[in-house]
């Protein structure tokens, strides 16, 4: 066990591919490591200490930026295949074999594409508010986010309020009880992404939406047990995205939070834990 938190891991960098990528480790080194896989325009910083210093009890939890993004070096990639072959660079650099893999929103694109590439390399799958290649209302931005994107904030991480939770009085406590959380850690803080993050995210979001014939189909080949996981009214992308990657992913099981909108493990980050611990731990397929 390191003793290492979310609040005090530093951050550390391994060279691949031409990409100097940005991590923390910390929590219990034995097993499987869990690899989180981070939103659009987010960094390692946007991760929930609850959540993560949560899953660090019983096993080893890696934070990364993706090339381009924050304290990696690097482009960010403008497909989410490209995305994907760089976080495999970058679990290969850090010479394990095997992981448990998480992605939220963006990066749960880029944790399937990964698990499609390198099916060996991934043992369990977690799927937090995101969806299938031409999924509902994924070709662009929905209204509800073109919105809230498009919106100004004081301060600007007020922002989250409305990206991450729902408009209901306890949904917006706990969100913002996740902002006192977001903001705790003041040393060696990762910084906001550039302006170059957002447009190349956006065109790689596109082009994975975009309509195609039999669009759900790939999942099909996704044999490695699944949980996913959302709110029941996420407005970012739309919770019936989960319903979809559950009815197509052979082993998949699928958990949605009440009062909850796109960022449910964040609203209820014990329960999240809890439920996804309970998850990797499951024995066999």
């Amino acid at each position: 066990m390191t003793t290492h938190t979310h609040q005090t891991a530093p951050t550390q960098f391994v060279e691949a591919k031409g990409i100097r990528f940005a991590y923390r480790r910390f929590g219990k080194a034995s097993g499987v490591p869990l690899v989180f896989n981070m939103h659009f325009t987010g960094t390692m910083e946007h991760w929930d200490p609850l959540v993560t210093d949560g899953f660090a009890k019983d096993r080893e939890v890696i934070l990364f930026d993706n090339a381009g993004v924050s304290s990696s070096s690097g482009e960010v990639p403008t497909s989410v295949e490209r995305m994907a072959a760089n976080a495999l660079a970058f679990i290969k650099a850090l010479g394990l074999s095997q992981v448990d893999v998480l992605g939220f929103s963006l990066g749960g694109l880029v944790a399937q594409e990964l698990t499609l590439v390198a099916p060996e390399l991934v043992r369990r799958l977690v799927l937090v508010g995101t969806g299938p290649r031409s999924g509902e209302s994924m070709a662009s931005l929905t209204p509800e986010a073109q919105r809230i994107f498009g919106a100004t904030y004081d301060p600007p991480d007020h922002l989250w309020l409305r990206v991450f939770f729902t408009p209901s009085e306890a949904s917006q406590a706990a969100g913002r009880a996740y902002l006192k959380r977001f903001r705790r850690r003041t040393e060696g803080r990762d910084p906001e992404v550039n302006e170059s993050v957002a447009p190349a995210q956006l065109e790689a979001l596109a082009k994975w939406g975009a309509p195609r014939a039999n669009p759900f189909d790939y999942l099909k080949a996704i044999h490695q047990p699944t949980l996913v996981i959302n709110g029941h009214n996420d407005v970012i992308v739309y919770t019936i995205n989960s319903y979809i990657l559950q009815q197509n992913i052979p082993n998949a099981q699928l958990i949605l939070y009440p009062d909850a909108n796109h960022g449910s493990q964040y609203q209820y980050p014990e329960r999240f834990v809890r439920h996804v611990s309970m998850f990797l731990s499951e024995e066999g397929a």
